[in-house]
């Protein structure tokens, strides 16, 4: 059965929460089988709203409204800048010292919001925090965590709003350094009630399923891998026979389209992330986007870990599937950088040994081969730059003791399964948790088989039992 009717069954919506700076059209899959009947059509206008700071001015940070693209804002200790140490996403961007900038309007139907910030110039680190009013201003309660502000590059943070009529929004800091804040977007349903610079909004109709909700699927792009059959991402078995159900709730299934997942919700974090790597996912059409946001598409119940939910921890936001393993679209890109595809990784595991091995599969590919990739992780306690820890987020988020790969190269080509052979290399790598790792990942390389017996997973089941036997046992020389 199709991983993607398996959503259907669920009768769940599964939508990417990107943050992109320009508009977005979500792909839409109507409910054309798993025994549904259709129904009527509905229209739901979306909308993506960049406030970008490039037009209106304030050159000094005395307390004062200006009028930007969006409307009316108020800065305190915060000017719009464009220096040499100010980081900005084109020309300018806010300058914010020990103060506040706030909207002076409302906006409606919103459900996330996204900011691009960094330090600014060589000034020490800092921390800020986001306020949603729902009151039009006259009281405030903090949005997500905290906010440490430790990057020389624009990062991007994005923040669940919760269902409200009206909302506006406020981000503060304290201290003498400073920060910059630049492309603040909002992302929501419905008509926003901004008429100073009105956005352009998509339409996108959804077909009815009666009382169900129809499967929306991800925003995914012909660019994805298939769904089934050659350079699917489960070509060769659903490890942990995980199924897109409730019932499920730690071995849940997720097809994001560029890869599959099966999700914990009770660790906050994936078990394992399979996905097919070949020549045309790494066209390097997108740029490395890094906005970083939480799945809005997880079931009701489930906890959303937000983009800032490993902030402070001393651990890495650490992908599964990498961002330049998916540089064909900007689609492709942004669902890497779904909170759903992270674990709390060490630095220098996270930084070195696995940017190496990724490095090292992506080279095969160049090579003329193509390869297909399993990595997860399993335990629980790791060490970061912060030292030794168990848990981060609140106690939301498992730190896992291990993290582990497996990848079966081919050289490119048609019919994959029937060309796995009892001496196709298949590299399996398990390396701990640790912020002391040694960055040469071939130290570390094991067999698939010890991986099945630390986790108790069947990988590659879908091939023939005397190949799949050889191949788990044989261990890589890691040239």
């Amino acid at each position: 059965m199709k991983i993607r009717k398996l959503l259907i069954y669920a009768g769940l919506i599964l939508v990417v929460a990107s943050c992109k700076k320009e508009n977005q059209t979500s792909t839409t899959h109507p409910t054309n089988g798993g025994g549904k009947t259709g129904g009527d059509t509905t229209v739901t206008k979306t909308y993506s709203i960049t406030e970008t700071f490039e037009s209106g001015s304030k050159a000094a940070y005395a307390a004062g409204n200006v009028t930007l693209s969006t409307g009316s804002w108020y800065f305190d200790d915060a000017l719009i800048g464009n220096l040499a140490g100010d980081v900005k996403d084109g020309n300018w961007a806010v300058r914010l010292r020990t103060g506040y900038i706030a909207m002076n309007f409302d906006i409606k139907g919103v459900s996330q919001i996204s900011i691009k910030h960094a330090k600014y110039g060589t000034d020490a680190a800092s921390v800020w925090q986001l306020f949603e009013s729902t009151d039009g201003g006259s009281t405030y309660t903090q949005l997500g965590a905290n906010i440490n502000e430790t990057s020389t590059t624009l990062v991007t943070d994005s923040f669940k709003v919760a269902a409200a009529p009206e909302v506006r929004f406020k981000i503060a800091k304290s201290g003498t350094t400073r920060i910059n804040i630049d492309d603040i977007t909002f992302k929501g349903t419905g008509d926003p009630g901004i008429t100073v610079g009105a956005p352009d909004t998509t339409t996108t109709d959804t077909a009815a399923t009666g009382s169900a909700a129809a499967d929306r699927g991800v925003t995914v792009g012909t660019d994805a891998p298939p769904e089934t059959g050659d350079n699917s991402n489960l070509l060769f078995g659903n490890p942990s026979s995980a199924q897109a159900t409730l019932v499920m709730p730690d071995n849940y299934l997720i097809d994001q389209g560029y890869y599959v997942e099966s999700y914990n919700n009770d660790k906050g974090e994936p078990n394992w992330v399979s996905w097919h790597l070949d020549a045309t996912n790494i066209t390097d059409v997108s740029d490395r986007l890094n906005d970083f946001a939480g799945f809005n598409g997880l079931p009701s119940g489930f906890y959303t870990v937000q983009s800032n939910g490993y902030s402070g921890s001393g651990f890495d936001r650490g992908h599964n599937c990498p961002s330049a393993d998916r540089t064909s679209s900007t689609d492709a890109n942004a669902a890497t950088f779904l909170m759903t595809n992270m674990i709390p990784q060490a630095p220098q595991n996270n930084e070195q040994t696995w940017a190496n091995l990724e490095n090292y599969l992506r080279e095969q590919v160049v090579e003329g081969n193509e390869v297909y990739i399993i990595m997860g992780n399993y335990g629980t306690g790791g060490t970061g730059s912060n030292g030794a820890a168990s848990t981060v987020d609140g106690g939301h988020v498992n730190v896992p003791s291990n993290v582990w790969k497996v990848a079966l190269i081919l050289p490119a080509g048609d019919g994959d399964e029937v060309r796995v052979t009892t001496t196709t290399r298949v590299i399996a790598v398990n390396t701990p948790n640790i912020n002391s790792i040694n960055s040469d990942w071939t130290k570390y390389i094991t067999t698939v088989g010890d991986i099945e017996s630390a986790t108790g997973y069947d990988l590659f089941s879908n091939l023939p039992s005397n190949i799949k036997t050889a191949i788990e046992a044989e261990k890589d020389a890691g040239d």
